[in-house]
């Protein structure tokens, strides 16, 4: 993979983060500016950025609820996908999860989005059922699982 520092988040990311949800998603799936900070300043959020150069590649947002994470978003620069980094970032933030106690963590994706399907299955996460209408009308949701070691 190429160079990139992976940190935590730091007061006012969310606007970087914002800008690049913008490239990532559909509008249907982006998060207006007041959701993006508010994940990812959440206390007890774990919120993990990617950077190349001092420019954000990629960032991942996990909430913990008793003891389970739930990963809330995860953006890869187009310039930056398939070199590893979305592998990456779920790792450190599982991990971290793990540490602050979480059992397992979940999470949601579009049935249309045969990439993240694919992505999040190769990393261990199961299929454990469906939110119809979850982004929209008629655009559900698939719910993802994965369960963490003792």
């Amino acid at each position: 993979m190429d160079r990139t520092t992976l940190r935590s988040y730091r007061p006012g990311d969310w606007q970087a983060m914002y800008a690049l949800d913008l490239i990532c998603f559909a509008p249907v799936f982006q998060f207006n500016r007041g959701a993006m900070r508010s994940f990812a300043e959440t206390p007890g959020a774990v919120t993990l950025l990617t950077e190349s150069e001092g420019k954000l590649a990629g960032f991942c947002i996990a909430q913990l609820e008793d003891r389970t994470g739930y990963v809330v978003t995860l953006d890869v620069a187009p310039e930056w996908r398939r070199r590893g980094l979305a592998r990456r970032l779920m790792a450190a933030v599982e991990s971290k999860l793990h540490a602050a106690g979480a059992m397992e963590t979940q999470l949601h994706v579009f049935t249309g989005n045969s990439a993240a399907i694919h992505f999040y299955e190769s990393i261990g996460y199961e299929r454990v059922g469906m939110a119809e209408n979850f982004y929209a009308q008629n655009m559900h949701a698939l719910i993802y699982r994965k369960k963490f070691d003792a």
